[in-house]
């Protein structure tokens, strides 16, 4: 390999500083610094450089954004931290809640500061850096699971393919990745030159290009990236206190950052700043879908956590959704993973915010008589949020004179077991959750789930793919499963299928309260699951016992009893159930305990802080197994705070109401060590 003489490697130097410079100039300060045709003659001649002397070439040149061959598919990335999404408010009314509830949380009477910004509609993706250089980039996924799209990450000019000096030993960088305007109208010019498809929005064409398997196609799409948050970092000065601190941090490390963020003051600094983005909407380089408020304190963040699959210390604040006129057609019946029925109207096509609605959610059938929707009526429809096609209303004045009136079927659609509707709730269900083909997939990702009858190594593509080949229809044929049929699928070598087959085989002897919880059985969770398996002690007898009795056993009212009641009164799981005993799947017999300490029976713990000598689950079924109840908030109605190590403001809330507060050997002494 020739040797680079050192003028030269001087100049190769200087033209990837001064593209990455341009590149950051256009992308992050949208403010470029040199013409398209300067830009394009640095490129080429670090190019021709690049060529002549190949020892030039790294892998964070700026010519390496060209892309690659195409790949086979993407691989599949765990993430380190979930990368959650957040709940949605649309009016002034869920802003004040979301801010009342944060200072009930934390205990405060004072405002709070938010650290507040746009919300950008394009696709979350996670960047992950090591000693400063890029080594993975990943979608968003289902939140804990995405694509390794790195390949089609490089390209993008807006990402850093270094990071300057003083960077972190290990940053995961997390941002959104969209089609600023200007490249959006080029490139559906291009498309319609070349007489292919045109996209119907940014954000389509965005995803389109992201998912690109030749990377090369990606490369010609002139993708942008901003960053909104950091997941981890080790190493470095990355600062710990503040959201907003963390923003400036990133943009200094050269990541594009919007420009409109902000830190402000409670519920009056949200709703001023919501509506001065929604005034400067129009004129933003790129599309918004609305505006993202969080804690700016990363320690109240901390604090509060999460609920489900959300943040609570973040919320979007999305904008008003546009609307159109369409026809009703017809109204369908869809059955939803977890059993849920849901009318959808089947709609003349309509453009509603860029894009070609023909299905808009009608929710349930309370609202569809409540709006008075039938077949044949024209009705307003909206992108509720931008997204999800929902009837607003009916347009009364247009209403043919002939409609027909939507009857709620009493059979599943799928598969015609029956359907109920437990009193107090809106939706009605398929009963058959164990056997229902809609429902499958998520019947046996949640008998498989580690609460459940933790069976490793069953996870959602491997159950995607059981489904697909029809390989397995209900929990019960997982059990007669071999390890031959296994290695057939993909990504399924010998060993691994040898190793599921093993797990399946190993979840045989569980408990009888997994067991129950694993089930799935609507509104029964892991304790309701432990007081039906104390209370009944076998399962033949739980699946005979009325509503009635059901709702003598601890803490289990109406609605539960009702689930429970018409899960196992439909044939079909009582079927599936029979199978998986006659498969092998057993209990030990349970033996009721007696509570030994009345001192605990039905008082109300909360825990805080880090125990020293035990986890937080050990001593939440300590209390349990003695009648005690933990709860996650404090409150009026709390007997005792059980406090360790960083107790948080839990602590600080129990002294407020006079909560009684009790360090780990108090607890022990409490319930007897």
């Amino acid at each position: 390999m020739a040797r680079v003489p050192p003028d030269v490697s001087k100049r190769a130097e200087q033209l990837r500083e001064q593209i990455n410079q341009a590149n950051y100039a256009y992308y992050a300060l949208d403010a470029p610094q040199i013409s398209d045709a300067e830009y394009d003659r640095l490129f080429r001649e670090l190019q021709q450089l690049e060529s002549d002397y190949p020892a030039l070439v790294t892998d964070d040149s700026p010519t390496q954004r060209v892309g690659s061959a195409p790949l086979s598919g993407f691989e599949t990335v765990q993430h380190a931290t979930p990368m959650l999404s957040l709940n949605n408010a649309f009016d002034e009314e869920e802003i004040i809640a979301f801010d009342r509830r944060i200072k009930e949380a934390l205990g405060e009477s004072d405002e709070i500061e938010y650290a507040v910004e746009p919300k950008f509609d394009g696709l979350a993706v996670s960047l992950s850096y090591d000693s400063g250089a890029l080594v993975l980039g990943a979608t968003r996924g289902d939140g804990y699971a995405g694509e390794d799209v790195t390949t089609n990450l490089r390209t993008i000019r807006a990402i850093p393919l270094r990071l300057p000096k003083g960077a972190p030993n290990t940053l995961e960088v997390r941002g959104e990745v969209l089609m600023l305007r200007r490249d959006f109208e080029k490139l559906n010019e291009e498309q319609a030159a070349r007489g292919e498809k045109v996209f119907a929005n940014p954000r389509n064409a965005a995803a389109g290009s992201l998912r690109q398997l030749d990377s090369r196609i990606t490369a010609t799409r002139h993708l942008a990236f901003f960053a909104y948050g950091i997941g981890t970092a080790s190493g470095g000065r990355v600062p710990e206190d503040a959201h907003s601190r963390q923003l400036d941090y990133l943009q200094s490390m050269l990541f594009p950052v919007a420009n409109q963020r902000d830190v402000v003051h409670g519920v009056d600094g949200l709703l001023e700043y919501y509506q001065g983005i929604g005034e400067q909407r129009s004129s933003l380089p790129y599309d918004i879908d609305g505006v993202v408020y969080k804690l700016n304190s990363l320690r109240a963040q901390r604090e509060l956590g999460f609920v489900s699959r959300a943040p609570r210390f973040a919320l979007a604040h999305k904008f008003p959704a546009q609307e159109e006129i369409t026809e009703v057609l017809d109204i369908d019946v869809q059955v939803g993973r977890t059993g849920a029925l849901t009318p959808v109207a089947r709609l003349a096509p309509v453009r509603v915010g860029g894009v070609t609605v023909t299905n808009a959610t009608l929710h349930n059938e309370d609202e569809v008589r409540r709006k008075d929707v039938r077949i044949g009526d024209y009705v307003i429809v909206r992108r509720a949020g931008d997204v999800i096609p929902e009837v607003v209303a009916v347009v009364i004045e247009r209403r043919p004179k002939k409609t027909r009136k939507f009857v709620m079927p009493t059979k599943c659609p799928v598969c015609r077991s029956a359907v109920e509707r437990l009193e107090g709730e809106a939706v009605a269900r398929c009963t058959a959750g164990l056997y229902c083909p809609a429902q499958r997939k998520q019947a046996l990702w949640h008998f498989a789930s580690r609460r459940a009858m933790d069976i490793e190594g069953l996870g959602e593509k491997l159950i995607d793919q059981l489904v697909e080949n029809e390989m397995v229809e209900n929990p019960a044929d997982l059990y007669e499963l071999t390890a031959e049929k296994l290695a057939g699928l993909d990504r399924m070598a010998d060993k691994s299928a040898a190793n599921v087959v093993a797990a399946i085989s190993a979840s045989k002897k569980t408990s009888l309260e997994r067991f129950i919880y694993a089930l799935g059985i609507r509104n029964v969770g892991e304790q309701t699951a432990k007081d039906l398996a104390a209370h009944f002690g076998e399962l033949e007898a739980l699946m005979q016992v009325d509503e009635e009795t059901l709702q003598g056993v601890s803490d289990i009212g109406p609605v539960v009893a009702g689930s429970v009641h018409g899960f196992f009164a439909e044939p079909h799981n009582r079927k599936v159930i029979k199978r998986l005993v006659a498969n092998g799947v057993h209990w030990d017999k349970v033996k009721k305990t007696a509570v030994r300490s009345s001192a605990l029976a039905g008082k109300i713990f909360v825990l805080t802080g880090t125990l020293p000598n035990m986890t937080r689950d050990e001593a939440k079924q300590r209390i349990e197994s003695l009648g005690g109840k933990v709860s996650g908030s404090v409150s009026k109605k709390t007997d005792y705070v059980v406090a360790g190590d960083k107790p948080g403001s839990k602590l600080d809330k129990a002294q407020q109401l006079g909560v009684a507060v009790l360090d780990e050997p108090a607890l022990l002494e409490l319930i007897g060590s």
